[in-house]
C-alpha cells in the first residue's frame, strides 16, 4: 500500500461509514472540483496543442473545412485523453481531500 491509499476498502465498508448528510455535503464540493478540473484540462490541452509541430494556434473543430481528417482526429484523441486523465486525477484528489476533512469517503 502507498501513503495515499493506505488500506483499500470495499464500497460496502465505505457505505456503512458514510452518513447521508455528509454524502449530500459532497455533492456541491464534487461539482466544484469537476468544474475546476474542466478548466485545468482545457488549459492543459490548449498548451499541448500549441506545442505540437504543424498545428495551428487553436485545435480544429470537427466541422472545420480547413483541416483534414488526421488533424481533427488527433485533436479529438488528445483532447479526450487530457480531459479523461485530468478528470480522474481531480475527482480522486477531491474525494481524498473530502475524506481527510470529514473522515468519510464520498460514495
Amino acid at each position: 500500500m502507498t501513503v495515499l491509499d493506505p488500506e483499500p476498502r470495499s464500497a460496502a465498508e465505505r457505505e456503512r461509514e458514510s452518513p447521508k448528510a455528509l454524502k449530500l455535503l459532497y455533492k456541491p464540493v464534487g461539482l466544484g472540483v469537476s468544474v475546476l478540473g474542466g478548466l485545468i484540462a482545457s488549459q492543459l490541452f490548449n498548451r499541448l496543442w500549441g506545442v505540437l509541430p504543424g498545428t495551428d494556434e487553436s485545435a480544429p473543430c470537427s466541422t472545420d473545412p480547413d483541416h483534414g481528417w488526421k488533424q481533427v482526429a488527433l485533436a479529438a484523441a488528445l483532447q479526450g485523453a487530457v480531459f479523461g486523465g485530468v478528470k480522474a486525477i481531480v475527482d480522486r484528489a477531491g474525494a481524498r481531500g473530502f475524506e481527510r476533512a470529514t473522515g468519510t469517503w464520498p460514495s
